[in-house]
């Protein structure tokens, strides 16, 4: 062979590889009445075929929206048949790799269709509208609808969808069309969002066993999603003629279309054996139930009845009643019904079986309060045991007699709280599955009279002292944890009539409702059987009371060894209580009233009483110290001066001059102050120690009496003699200038005379230079 010859050969494979991928689609062949009469119908006995409308998209010329389309060699459900699309016809075969998203001029929608469907504004309709007649009271055809707004995880597919209808009605008289694209057994219209998977988190699944699958890149159509093969059957009158209307639509604009396909031939005669019965719809049958499957045609008809394809009765085996078959086992059962001039009508159901829910009977133990071995149930307790734990299995009802459960009449009306009438009575319960199939299981109500020894739970008393409690209830199942059942579980109740009916259940952190005692009830269940309701005494006991929290000072500098805290409890008997001492987190002392300390933090004293009550309190312990004076700073001279007291130390302090107990100022400077010596004090806002200092202030009196009297007989300055020391010299002037005397550091007072002679009174004027070249100037009085 030439590489010529095998090149060829190879392109050819490849080319019907690629055709056989997708459908092909033909829009120029058949005309519309052959697309109907020919294709879709195909039948002598369905007659009249007259094709009245037909209508699509403008393309042109160049392409249409209907069409006739070809499977074979595909997997596509059906080999040929007839295709209707809201956007070109050559955008309908696959692979699925490109969006139908088409549009024409003046493509409108239709009213029937939305008056039909309870819908508004469609857009692209294409019409197939033809009359027929039929010899059987029943048609029906095959067809599978195909969409882009299937979109998988998109959550738009629960929003939107294109809509088609296959619309039907007598042509004798006028009335509205009745809509057959039907989900089965259903009023409801197959679009994207009626026969969907569902988009999780977004919608749920509708009808998901009539959705057929997502398409990807390798699908033989050019659509994103379609459903499973679906029929669309309608009723009809024999030898009347019929008016179809076959339409599909966008719906609200042109975008993302859709198609639907009628498979070749399907358009026949049909019989209506009834719906299927499949365990995915919820209808199969139940183990041991028969079906009876009936035909009634007018006229003399022959029936053959078909199992799985194989012939099972017919009237050529002399059958009786043969216009009936019983279903007994799993199948799918075909009838063909023989009609007038050689027409055979079909029928066709898919039954499948369910087996019957396996349930156990069981025994319901309730508690007994009077030993009379009657109580109150709630029956549904049991529906675990009852239903042998299956989730596949529902427990519905129960009944009295297991007659009226197999009959399901006289349901007992109390089951959530009833009341036997004798010992060890016997109700019945009906349990389900999912395909609704029954069986009737037994329950036995049995009484327990058990008792626990369960001691008192006492609840420590709060700082109020009221007689009122937090109970941790938990710790009542420890105290009787050899008392009951292991895995028993407890529950706790303020009544016995709640404990019985399980209402008003306590939570496990409980405050008493009575002051200082209160009883209670427990309910022990051993799975969903009462094993005991039992008192408990609630006891409220004393709390040790203690003085608030509070902060102290450490004063380092007075006393820097130790600082005692006290417990600080206020109520009797100390000696019998625990202490506990944290600091910062960590115990550092127990079973002492107090606590030395030597550094500062946060202590925490746990004080514990015989009952196990404890309270506690928080000792917040800051530093300070005394200050310490650095230094005394006074400028200017009487009265016009400033003191500036500079101190050092942790604490807070404040001043006050030449008296202990103030008034004292947080500022540190005094202004203003008169000439003379004083006492300056510095006390610490924490507590700490008060320390002194004495100073003066310099100053030039304003007159003085040089009498020799002992009062006043010198003028000098006023100052210690730090101060005195700062001064240079005062020249004393009297009124006229005249210098009379100089005061200096040998000769720091003026007795008032001058060359010894005692000057007279009156007034004379000084002038003092002080060492830091300041100069103060004033005058004086001399008074004799």
């Amino acid at each position: 062979m030439t590489l010529k010859n095998q090149a060829l050969i190879l392109a050819l494979f490849f080319t019907l590889c690629t055709y056989a991928q997708s459908i092909s689609v033909d829009s120029a062949t058949y005309t519309a009445q052959q697309l109907i009469e020919d294709v879709l119908i195909d039948s002598n006995c369905i007659s009249n075929v007259t094709v009245t409308n037909v209508s699509g998209g403008n393309f042109n010329g160049s392409d249409e929206s209907y069409g006739y389309f070809d499977a074979t060699g595909t997997n596509f459900p059906f080999q040929s048949g007839v295709v209707l699309s809201t956007g070109r016809l050559q955008n309908v075969p696959g692979p699925n790799l490109s969006l139908s998203d088409d549009d024409a001029s003046n493509w409108e929608g239709d009213l029937d269709l939305e008056f039909a469907l309870n819908e508004t504004n469609t857009t692209n309709a294409t019409i197939l509208e033809f009359d027929f007649t039929s010899v059987a009271s029943e048609i029906s055809f095959r067809y599978i609808f195909a969409s882009e707004e299937y979109q998988e995880g998109n959550a738009n597919s629960c929003a939107y969808s294109d809509l088609f209808g296959f619309l039907i009605r007598p042509t004798s008289v006028q009335q509205q069309y009745e809509n057959i694209a039907l989900v089965p057994d259903t009023n409801t219209p197959v679009k994207v969002t009626t026969v969907t998977p569902g988009v999780n988190g977004a919608c749920p699944p509708q009808n998901e066993t009539y959705f057929g699958n997502y398409n990807d890149g390798n699908a033989v159509i050019n659509f994103n999603g379609q459903t499973a093969v679906l029929t669309a059957t309608a009723n009809v009158i024999p030898n009347e003629t019929y008016h179809v209307k076959l339409v599909i639509a966008d719906e609200q604009n042109y975008r993302y279309d859709s198609v639907v396909f009628l498979e070749a031939g399907s358009f026949q005669l049909s019989t209506d054996l009834g719906p299927n019965r499949l365990l995915a719809t919820q209808n199969a049958l139940c183990e041991g139930e028969t079906l009876e499957l009936t035909v009634n045609e007018v006229g003399s008809p022959s029936y053959d009845w078909y199992k799985d394809g194989v012939l099972v009765a017919s009237e050529a085996s002399n059958c009786v009643n043969c216009g009936s078959y019983t279903v007994t086992e799993a199948g799918t059962y075909t009838v063909e019904v023989g009609l007038a001039n050689g027409c055979i009508s079909y029928g066709e159901i898919d039954v499948e079986y369910s087996a019957l829910p396996v349930g156990t009977d069981a025994v319901l133990v309730a508690c007994d309060s009077n030993d009379d071995g009657l109580s109150t149930y709630n029956l549904f307790e049991a529906s675990n045991e009852l239903t042998n734990f299956d989730n596949g299995v529902n427990l519905i009802d129960f009944f009295m007699s297991e007659a009226d459960a197999h009959s399901y009449t006289n349901p007992i009306q109390d089951a959530q709280d009833f009341q036997n009438t004798v010992p060890s009575q016997v109700v019945y319960g009906y349990i389900v599955n999912n395909a609704n199939c029954y069986s009737v299981v037994e329950l036995e109500l049995q009484t327990s009279q058990n008792t626990l020894n369960i001691p008192d739970l006492n609840g420590c008393d709060g700082d109020e002292v009221d007689g009122f409690a937090i109970f941790d209830l938990s710790a009542i199942a420890a105290s009787v944890e050899n008392q009951i059942p292991a895995g028993a579980s407890l529950s706790y109740y303020e009544t016995e009539a709640d404990a019985f009916s399980e209402t008003n259940a306590l939570p496990i952190s409980y405050e008493n409702t009575t002051a200082y005692n209160q009883t209670i009830y427990v309910k022990v269940n051993n799975g969903s059987q009462c094993y005991s309701i039992s008192e408990v005494a609630l006891q409220v006991v004393y709390t040790p009371q203690l003085i608030p929290d509070e902060t102290l000072v450490y004063c380092t500098n007075l006393y820097p060894e130790t600082l005692t805290l006290y417990g600080g409890v206020s109520n009797d008997l100390p000696n019998n209580y625990y202490y506990q001492w944290w600091f910062n987190g960590a115990l550092t002392e127990v079973n002492t009233t107090f606590n030395a300390i030597n550094e500062p933090g946060v202590y925490t004293v746990v004080v514990t009483d015989p009952n196990g009550c404890s309270s506690s309190r928080t000792i917040t312990v800051t530093t300070s110290n005394t200050a310490i004076i650095e230094s005394v700073s006074i400028t200017g001279v009487a009265p016009n001066n400033s003191v500036t007291i500079n101190v050092s130390g942790d604490g807070d302090y404040e001043f006050s001059l030449d008296s202990e107990f103030g008034p004292y100022q947080e500022d540190p400077v005094f202004t203003n102050l008169a000439e003379g010596f004083y006492t300056l004090y510095v006390r610490d806002l924490n507590g700490c120690a008060t320390i002194l200092q004495e100073l003066s202030v310099l100053g030039f009196p304003k007159f003085f009496t040089p009498n020799a009297d002992g009062d006043s007989d010198y003028w000098g300055v006023v100052g210690d003699s730090f101060v005195r020391r700062s001064l240079e010299s005062v020249h004393i002037f009297n009124r006229y200038g005249k210098l009379v005397s100089v005061l200096d550091a040998n000769q720091q007072t003026w007795d008032g005379t001058f060359n010894g002679k005692a000057l007279p009174s009156d007034d004379y004027w000084y002038v003092a230079l002080l060492e830091n070249g300041k100069k103060y100037t004033g005058h004086l009085g001399l008074k004799r």
